[in-house]
């Protein structure tokens, strides 16, 4: 039976080498065509710990994972213990007897595979196990052998010394499937895909750090926290090559500290982190938007609150990013839909940010941080990164007073006799700004309030003009808001709004809702603050029932929206550390149309 959708799930106690197998069956399926999507949750300890790597391939696009696993493949017992449950009925279960006891007898076929007895004991080579379970793998989804050992070739570079033997592992594991699984892994052939030019195979946090050096970001400072390490360590690795600097701070309020002075020398700068680190940061946002400091904070958000869960998945740093600081914040929050996207939205981030000279807060999540996909190449041509309203010392508002509320405001700095208009007030709240060494630039940027010049003021007019000016830039950025993602029939009359990951799901769950005689449209805005009335209003005003799709347990998207529209909002929401299953979504979609019907 031809299918055209397969996913595999490798369970089993970390460090076992259930990853590195299913980045190779990853790595292998883009290489022949196959569309690919992944999910992995790895432990939250430090050492040790039942880990899952999932595996959804296609020959068509695809968006989330998968519902059911057609092929489990355990490391140990309590892997099968943990995942079992969601092996799909008539599903394949593959173990090593070296690792555990034959199973209990289910709603399944149980195949026992001597991955570690062909690696130590036939070939000699106990360092090829996880090879020989590739090359199992591989013949059950019938993939060619040249792709397979070209990605050899490149996987293991560092050892060519090994690849004979690497390659012999290979050979043993599909010589295995091909003499003792014949016939019983027919279910799982997949077929009908073709290789595309300029695929790339990457995970989300890997996409973002593409898009910020495409951008122009030449300053990082972080502190490792899960699940965004994997940014900083990309930087570290890319960053200096394109004359870039990567540093560790000893905290995330340090981190923060150094990415506002990067930004005040004129650098293009951001820092990454999660919920907790976050948190601390808040402080240091306050001081960007009062010093209008442009800079890109990476939240990639996991499960809370405190520690919380480290590896699982949930949105609820929404809230958080919008309205956390004391007194009245302005910036803007992106938040990218897609593997692919995170490229893009990245890019959006930072342009935001230096044009209008705020903080940009970029909400990753667990999903898209770790999932790999196999995604098409980005145009770099079509990237125009976008550069900061400088002073020019030949113009009259930098080098003249000006008046404010009728009164020449033309005085001397603390400093000295400097009377650049750091802080003009402008139409869109955005003044010039300068770099340290420009002549006739000099300004001071404090996190005190001041006038127009940077000179430190308390007076209530002041504080007036100035908040209105940091918050005009909210309503200007709103209205040049990057494009949302649609999807689904337009003229429905349910719509779905969702945002993050989420959005994968929900077109799983439209596609799946058509099948049954339900037209829905999606609508997953990029930039969630400030809320961009042309996108998100209009979606509203022109649907009959509106459902707000997100994963968390307070609504935090349905509430800012309800908070701003006065239409119905319905909500859907999951929050016990996992993403939507399309399923459980249609399901709860299907609820809330019957009740409004």
């Amino acid at each position: 039976m031809e299918k055209r959708d397969l996913v595999i799930r490798f369970g089993g106690e970390t460090g076992g080498g259930l990853q590195s197998v299913g980045q190779l069956v990853t790595k292998a399926a883009a290489s022949v065509g196959f569309r690919l999507l992944t999910f992995y949750s790895p432990p939250a300890e430090i050492k040790g710990g039942q880990a899952v790597f999932e595996v959804r391939l296609s020959n068509q696009p695809l968006y989330a994972r998968g519902d059911v696993v057609d092929i489990l493949w355990v490391f140990d017992r309590e892997g099968f213990d943990s995942n079992i449950k969601d092996l799909r009925s008539g599903g394949l279960l593959l173990f090593d007897p070296s690792d555990m006891a034959k199973p209990p007898a289910g709603d399944y076929r149980a195949l026992g595979v001597p991955v570690s007895e062909i690696a130590k004991t036939r070939l000699r080579f106990e360092r090829g196990r996880n090879v020989v379970a590739f090359g199992m793998a591989a013949a059950l989804f019938g993939f060619p052998k040249e792709p397979l050992i070209d990605l050899l070739k490149r996987q293991f570079k560092r050892h060519l010394d090994l690849l004979p033997q690497n390659v012999a592992a290979l050979e043993a594991g599909i010589s295995w499937v091909e003499d003792n699984a014949a016939g019983r892994s027919d279910d799982y052939l997949l077929t009908g895909a073709t290789p595309v030019p300029g695929t790339m195979v990457l995970n989300g946090n890997q996409s973002l750090s593409l898009g910020a050096l495409a951008a122009g970001c030449r300053f990082l400072a972080g502190y490792p926290i899960t699940p965004a390490s994997d940014i900083m360590e990309f930087m570290a690795a890319n960053m200096p090559a394109l004359g870039g600097t990567v540093v560790q701070a000893e905290d995330e309020i340090a981190a923060m500290g150094m990415v506002l002075g990067a930004s005040y020398a004129g650098k293009k700068a951001m820092t990454s982190t999660s919920g907790p680190g976050f948190s601390l940061m808040i402080e240091m946002l306050g001081l960007a938007s009062m010093a209008e400091l442009p800079c890109v904070i990476v939240d990639a958000q996991r499960a809370g609150p405190s520690t919380g869960m480290p590896t699982r998945h949930e949105q609820g740093d929404l809230n958080l990013a919008v309205y956390g600081g004391h007194g009245e914040v302005s910036k803007f929050v992106f938040s990218p839909v897609s593997v692919r996207d995170c490229f893009f939205t990245t890019v959006e981030a930072f342009n935001f940010a230096e044009r209008y000279q705020v903080p940009v807060v970029l909400l990753q999540d667990t999903v898209l941080a770790v999932r790999t996909e196999s995604v098409q190449r980005p145009d770099l041509a079509s990237v125009n990164p976008a550069t900061r309203l400088l002073f020019d010392s030949t113009s009259a508002e930098a080098t003249n007073g000006f008046v404010h509320n009728g009164e020449s405001d033309g005085e001397e700095t603390q400093e000295g006799a400097a009377k650049y208009a750091r802080y003009l007030s402008t139409p869109t709240g955005v003044s010039p700004t300068s770099f340290p060494g420009m002549v006739g630039g000099e300004y001071t940027a404090t996190g005190l309030e001041h006038n127009e010049l940077g000179v430190l003021r308390y007076d209530p007019a002041t504080h007036a003009g100035m908040t209105e000016k940091r918050h005009r830039k909210l309503a200007a950025a709103a209205a040049e808001a990057p494009e949302p993602l649609r999807y689904g029939a337009p003229g429905a009359p349910l719509g779905i709004i969702t945002w993050g990951s989420t959005a994968g799901s929900v077109i799983e769950a439209i596609d799946r809702l058509r099948e049954q005689g339900v037209e829905a449209e999606m609508l997953a805005p990029r930039m969630l603050w400030p809320v961009p009335d042309h996108q998100v209003g209009e979606f509203i005003r022109r649907k009959r029932n509106v459902i707000v799709a997100e994963v968390n347990y307070s609504q935090q998207y349905a509430n800012i929206l309800r908070s701003r529209y006065e239409n119905h909002l319905e909500s859907v929401t999951t929050y016990g550390g996992q993403p939507f299953k399309v399923e459980q979504l249609v399901r709860a979609i299907l609820g809330k149309v019957a009740i409004n019907a």
